[in-house]
């Protein structure tokens, strides 16, 4: 094989490979099927079933397409082979030209049949079809249902497009390349399986945890998946899953900084002294998740721990608009992330009246 040739296949090669499983690198320019016909596929927001039966469908086109583009980047590369004249070409060639249309003809074919019937034969449809309920009148409605729980704002995500996992009210989602999992969280069970530790991540300078999870449903019709998720993102994903979760005997989470700390500000808390409301006054929802009634209360009482009454803590008069999460959260964040050692014996300003605060001053409501 001459050098253009040999130069040229080689960066096809690694163009595919790249395009096809879009490292950071590609999807920052944009060279993806979602960005390229973003035009035509729509937002995901908009109508999450939808957009994901138009992104497979066109994926699977421009898949396809790959070996048929290699053959006419030929042409160009090495116009010496004469490769645009079939008759003149190596045999070689034309079976790899012929192979090249034939799997551009079946694509479009099996698109075609996807398409019938409003794309009822699509594969993401027919796996709605499994989750009919009496509740639905059909996998139209049951599409209509994750598109609106899609919507809303305090579902889970993460990953990137081409590979995600998304935790709604109901559903457990796994997008992939050429198709979308999905289970009724009332109908599966969860299971850790597997976890992994690499040493480099590209997001964080400490080693992260990957975790797999399987998804197996009650409903002989839904097919079990595997879903993969950074340890860091396992308690948030905790929070939102309603589906039971087991742990495989050999499996060991590794929580973060954060998260051990938060334990360790609970565990603390109990200690303290409990804050007994005044008769008639009712309890608001936290105002910083919105999900749960206020259980905290900023009492000064550190001066009464030990003989050290120079304490640089201040009385806060806000009344409970915290709950316990959502303070400690905030007590993790305004610390120094490089000295974990210190974070117990600090003091950070009340979230509401910025008023100084440690940790012996922080009161659950009763």
């Amino acid at each position: 094989m001459e050098r253009p040739e040999l130069s040229f296949t080689l960066a096809y090669i690694v163009f595919c490979l790249c395009f096809v499983f879009t490292p950071n690198e590609f999807r920052s320019a944009g060279l993806t099927v979602q960005n390229l016909f973003s035009s035509w596929l729509g937002r995901e927001d908009m109508g999450f079933v939808q957009y994901h039966i138009r992104r497979t469908s066109v994926t699977v086109l421009v898949h396809s397409a790959l070996p048929l583009g290699y053959y006419m980047g030929m042409c160009i590369a090495a116009p010496e082979i004469n490769l645009g004249y079939i008759q003149q070409v190596s045999d070689s060639w034309r079976a790899f030209l012929l192979l090249s249309l034939c799997l551009q003809l079946a694509s479009w074919m099996l698109i075609i049949y996807w398409s019938r019937h409003h794309w009822r034969n699509h594969p993401i449809s027919q796996t709605l079809q499994a989750h009919i309920q009496p509740l639905h009148s059909g996998w139209g409605s049951v599409a209509a249902s994750i598109n609106t729980e899609f919507r809303r704002i305090d579902k889970f995500a993460t990953g990137v497009p081409g590979a995600r996992v998304i935790i709604t009210d109901n559903w457990v989602l796994r997008v992939t390349t050429y198709r979308v999992y999905m289970a009724l969280q009332s109908e599966c069970h969860v299971t850790v399986t597997e976890s992994r530790q690499h040493q480099l991540s590209p997001d964080s300078a400490s080693p992260a945890q990957i975790l797999t999870l399987r998804v197996d449903s009650i409903n002989p019709a839904v097919r079990p998946f595997d879903i993969r998720l950074n340890s860091t993102e396992y308690a948030e994903l905790r929070e939102k899953l309603n589906a039971p979760i087991r742990n495989s005997a050999n499996v060991v989470i590794h929580q973060t900084i954060s998260e051990l700390f938060l334990e360790t500000f609970r565990v603390q808390v109990d200690l303290n002294q409990p804050y007994t409301i005044p008769s008639g006054q009712e309890i608001d929802p936290c105002i910083g998740c919105m999900q749960v009634p206020a259980s905290t209360k900023l009492v000064r009482l550190c001066q009464t721990e030990g003989a050290d009454n120079d304490s640089d803590c201040q009385q806060c008069f806000c009344r409970p608009m915290w709950c316990l999460a959502c303070l400690g959260r905030w007590f993790a964040s305004r610390q120094d992330q490089q000295r974990p050692e210190t974070w117990l014996s600090s003091r950070v300003p009340c979230p509401t009246c910025r008023a100084k605060f440690c940790i012996l001053d922080v009161c659950v409501v009763h």
